[in-house]
């Protein structure tokens, strides 16, 4: 089959899986290999960092079966128009919104091109459908990836793009109630039983230095919402975070040295972290050693904002570092107190080892391993503080 005259230029050849269904001599993914071929194509573009835009025609669900069928007949003979070869049409939800995936979107002029591609995409269906048909139907487009605004205070991340991990939350729902549930009760009693430490503790840091016991710092939890996440205060006030801004980059870029951590880590490995920071009170140097300072982030989880086990919250200027992968680790679960990183190596990973594990803790995740990593944390906090 020839490639179509009238295909939108700008997107580069991508050969698409065979599994699709014959629709009007062409082929139209299903609804799970469409939402498939559109997780494959967002690790591509990690990979490559050309993005890609996905367009999306919803038709609705009030007509009749036979007028929805006779609508999508004239959508498709539009995109099929409008698209190449090599482009991938197919149901983003079954029988209401149809979706394309234009592939490797130039990098340069990246709106102009955009813009040109939904006016020409809207001229086409309006040809093809006649004015009526065409205002039942809306059209939206979303590019990936996308250009995260880390001033936000809302979610950043947009769901449309990532309908396999949104289904995947809705399949394990019981299991997702259930870790909820481990987290209300794990941190009720938590506070409860620690309360007598977080007395000693809180008196201890009023009497070594000035300022608040508990220091609250913006945070990005999962899908890009930003929450306030409590610590015990372990350095002085306000301090001056350029070092560690400049260290975080490093690690994340991978050209981070690492520091004997003063000599106290027994294995003999270097440590990824800043050591010797001249903002760390005097008994903050003990809270960070013995990751004391972090219980107080068990009024995060009772609040919903973290969970006991997940991926470590990031602050802002780290996020701004991230790779296109890296993006990842805030998408597919909570934050948390303590997790597959803390238990297999702590600050002796590098930090894409360390969003592997996060990675690979969410691919394996059950209530048994979120037991297992909470049994094995006291153990690592105790190896870590020596």
């Amino acid at each position: 089959m020839a490639d179509r005259p009238e295909a939108i230029t700008g997107v580069h050849e991508v050969q698409p899986p065979r599994s699709t269904i014959a629709t009007a001599g062409d082929s139209v993914f299903l609804e799970h290999l469409f939402q498939r071929t559109l997780a494959k194509e967002r690790k591509r573009t990690e990979r490559s960092g050309k993005p890609f835009l996905l367009m999306l025609v919803d038709i609705g669900n009030s007509s009749s079966i036979e007028k929805r069928r006779r609508l999508f007949s004239g959508i498709l003979s539009a995109l099929l128009r409008a698209t190449r070869e090599t482009d991938v049409i197919g149901w983003y939800k079954k029988d209401i919104v149809v979706g394309v995936i234009f592939t490797e979107i130039t990098a340069e002029n990246k709106s102009l091109q955009l813009e040109a591609m939904l006016t020409r995409m809207s001229e086409l269906l309006r040809a093809q459908l006649g004015t009526e048909q065409f205002n039942q139907i809306s059209i939206s487009r979303h590019l990936f990836p996308e250009d995260w605004d880390h001033d936000a205070q809302e979610t950043q991340s947009n769901p449309v793009l990532y309908p396999d991990l949104v289904n995947r939350e809705s399949l394990q729902r019981f299991p997702r109630i259930l870790k909820r549930i481990m987290d209300v009760l794990g941190s009720i009693i938590g506070i409860v039983i620690l309360s007598p430490l977080f007395l000693v503790i809180a008196v201890a840091i009023k009497l070594t230095s000035q300022g608040p016991i508990l220091f609250s710092q913006e945070r990005v939890g999962q899908y890009g919402t930003r929450f306030r996440l409590l610590k015990f205060r372990s350095m002085c006030v306000n301090n001056d975070d350029g070092n560690h801004r400049e260290y975080v980059r490093q690690l994340i870029a991978g050209t981070a040295s690492t520091h004997s951590s003063n000599g106290r880590n027994g294995t003999g490995q270097g440590v990824y972290k800043l050591t010797d920071d001249e903002r760390i009170t005097p008994i903050g140097s003990w809270l960070r050693r013995s990751s004391i300072d972090e219980l107080p982030q068990l009024f995060n989880v009772l609040n919903g904002e973290m969970s006991l086990v997940g991926p470590r919250p990031p602050v802002s200027y780290e996020v701004s570092a991230y790779g296109l992968w890296h993006r990842t680790r805030l998408l597919v679960a909570k934050p948390g107190i303590t997790g597959l990183w803390q238990v297999s190596g702590r600050n002796r990973v590098t930090f894409d080892e360390m969003v592997r594990l996060d990675l690979a803790y969410v691919r394996s995740w059950s209530p048994w391993l979120d037991i297992e990593i909470l049994l094995r944390t006291p153990r690592a906090v105790l190896e870590g503080a020596h």
